[in-house]
């Protein structure tokens, strides 16, 4: 019988897993009485997207011995997510966040993270071997922010992908309350020369750019060195750079209830997209789809749809490459 820490799988993400507390009510949180509770945090969010979109996917990370990490060990149990990398600080906590809703689906966020467990993890956390052994390797900018050595084992991690032949995927996923902007704008940079694939929002490219023109802005993160970068523009979908071509696929239209985590599942699609070796354009248009049906449910891991599910809404809104 195969033992749990003998597992190995096609996708390692690591990060920051966070309980979410979301507002049931819009407005600001002191008015609020109730709240549901899920699952949040980019880097686990995306992994949850990978194993409902039928990829094996791992997560790394620390979590506290607390009711709320023993609630994410639960959650990736039932989600296929193989969690035997996770490591359950003795006396940690567990993050939260709280989530206000405002009107047109958009929301406030409101942490309580500082010196988590999450931010205690270091590159002598890392099972290097689990890593060589996966297609892709996948963290993001929040995952740098939280501590020195948190950003020390993304770096560690991205090393060991890339030596090991496998692919560096990168969201910047910049959130400036958690570092300085000269931190972040150096952090990132040097980042995005080490990723195969880089999925910023259009105001993470700004930040790093300058542009305000999404071509421009994906043209100049390009040249830093990624393969791909596919640039997130809510719902008018994605613009796809790569050496060889130009890609711009609109979004779908839906009705938003919750934009969190949308770009989280747009990433976990984009790289299914990507294993599946389906073409460019396709692998956009699966993930923007992803993406807009994230948003018509409250929360970061409750929208997200499976691939069955996904696979139907493209027929239904009629694409010719899913026929």
């Amino acid at each position: 019988m195969e033992r749990l820490e003998d597992r190995f799988v096609e996708v390692v993400s690591l990060g920051e897993p966070m309980l979410e507390f979301n507002a049931v009510a819009k407005g600001s949180l002191r008015f609020v009485d109730t709240y549901t509770r899920g699952w949040g945090g980019d880097t686990s969010n995306f992994a949850v997207a990978v194993a409902r979109l039928g990829r094996s996917v791992g997560y790394i990370a620390r979590i506290g011995d607390d009711e709320f990490g023993k609630c994410f060990l639960d959650m990736w149990k039932r989600e296929g997510v193989d969690y035997s990398r996770v490591i359950v600080e003795k006396g940690g906590f567990t993050a939260i966040y709280f989530i206000s809703l405002i009107d047109g689906g958009e929301h406030d966020f409101t942490y309580y993270r500082r010196d988590s467990a999450a931010s205690h993890l270091s590159p002598e956390d890392l099972d290097l071997e689990y890593i060589r052994r996966a297609k892709v390797f996948h963290s993001s900018g929040i995952s740098q922010a939280i501590s020195e050595s948190c950003r020390e084992a993304v770096f560690k991690a991205a090393e060991t992908a890339k030596k090991a032949g496998g692919k560096f995927s990168y969201d910047p996923n910049i959130r400036l309350k958690l570092w300085s902007e000269n931190l972040a704008k150096a952090t990132v940079n040097y980042t995005i020369e080490m990723a195969d694939i880089v999925l910023p929002s259009m105001e993470d490219a700004k930040f790093l750019t300058g542009e305000s023109d999404p071509k421009a802005a994906a043209e100049k993160i390009l040249r830093r060195g990624p393969e791909i970068v596919a640039l997130k523009l809510g719902g008018e979908g994605c613009l796809v750079y790569t050496k060889e071509e130009v890609l711009r696929v609109p979004g779908f239209p839906v009705e938003v209830v919750d934009t969190t985590g949308a770009g989280d599942a747009f990433d976990g699609a984009f790289v299914v997209g990507i294993l599946e070796g389906w073409p460019l354009r396709k692998t956009s248009e699966f993930a923007n789809a992803v993406g807009a049906v994230t948003t018509t449910g409250k929360g970061a891991v409750s929208p997200i749809p499976k691939r069955e599910e996904i696979l139907d809404f493209l027929r239904k809104k009629g694409s010719e490459l899913w026929r």
